[in-house]
């Protein structure tokens, strides 16, 4: 395909498949595709586009374009992936995520704490959505809002119920022009439609929970951006089953700081809260003043967070060993 224009323009990633990309700037869109340089390039997927990258394109005209760089990003919400050591991205330049949990049988404190440590482990502004607040009595909901409150006591919550569009208005104007927004939750949970009622259309598609197995059905398939009127700019993600945590440390004293707090008082700096005499944690625990779902989660997590740091470690290692290994053998060539 002949190339119209050689100099790089700067688009912004608002849709990914797979193998392809498409990139908006201005009052134009494209399908893009990665150049060889950053395929030859990627120890991960990190290292490719992801939805909310601002890149380098060149035009190649008829509305295709070809990727040749990634600007440094502000920040980036990932998860590790369900039985890897692996990453996954899920948005870039990200300012806020709604994490998005149903009345139903969705809801859960655990899971929204594993979605509030990778956020914040991204260096993001975390808002909880309860939404579907039209499926249970008033008295459950406040109930719940209740729970959600005292666990979670600086992040903010919205209510929502996209049959009657409660709440939309609210969620609307949390939404500032020029700023991202990233939707995170489980399948089925109604990120789509809370999305369209704000778009003031159906542009996404939606499915509601299977009625057979009573979990959410994929209707997302791939992540995408879409631009509001207000200017404010919204991520769709398909629904995740399981939130693998990452990289953590200080994201996870953020969310459990009501354990960090604890863990001051400790008799040993390096108490891991399981068993030591003097630790503080295990003392708030046997009083009650501590919830033994949140202790348990903590450890839990904690667990998986230094086991994916030293897998991580492990890693850079061998990848140091072989370089070694390479130039050695490289200079043993030479000298042959």
């Amino acid at each position: 395909m002949k190339q119209i224009q050689s100099d790089f323009k700067t688009a912004r990633v608002v849709a990914q498949y797979r193998g392809q990309y498409k990139v908006a700037r201005e009052n134009e869109e494209f399908w893009a595709e990665v150049a060889g340089k950053i395929t030859y390039a990627a120890t991960s997927q990190l290292d490719y586009p992801i939805v909310g990258d601002l890149v380098n394109i060149i035009e190649l005209g008829y509305g295709r374009a070809v990727i040749e760089g990634i600007l440094p990003r502000k920040n980036i919400l990932k998860r590790k992936s369900a039985g890897k050591d692996e990453v996954q991205p899920i948005a870039a330049n990200v300012d806020t995520a709604f994490v998005v949990q149903a009345t139903d049988r969705d809801f859960n404190l655990n899971r929204l704490e594993r979605y509030l440590t990778i956020i914040k482990a991204g260096k993001i502004n975390p808002v909880i959505i309860l939404n579907k607040i039209d499926l249970i009595p008033k008295a459950e909901l406040e109930d719940k809002i209740a729970q959600l409150k005292d666990r979670f006591q600086n992040v903010a919550v919205i209510t929502t119920s996209t049959i009657d569009k409660f709440g939309t208005e609210k969620l609307r104007e949390a939404i500032e022009s020029g700023k991202t927004y990233c939707f995170v939750g489980s399948s089925g949970v109604g990120k789509s439609s809370l999305i369209n009622n704000l778009l003031g259309e159906e542009l996404l598609k939606t499915k509601e929970i299977s009625t057979f197995t009573k979990k959410g059905k994929h209707a997302t398939t791939h992540r995408e951006l879409f631009v509001l009127k207000s200017g404010g700019m919204v991520i769709d993600n398909p629904g995740m089953r399981e939130v693998g945590v990452a990289d953590a440390g200080e994201a996870m004293a953020d969310v459990f700081s009501d354990i960090s707090i604890l863990a001051r008082e400790c008799k040993f700096t390096d108490c891991t809260h399981n068993q030591e005499t003097g630790c503080a944690v295990l003392a708030a625990l046997s009083r009650g003043q501590l919830s033994e779902a949140q202790y348990e989660n903590y450890i839990k997590l904690g667990k998986e967070a230094a086991h994916y740091a030293m897998s991580n470690l492990e890693k850079r290692r061998k990848d140091r060993s072989f370089g070694r290994m390479v130039k050695t053998f490289k200079k043993q060539m030479n000298r042959k």
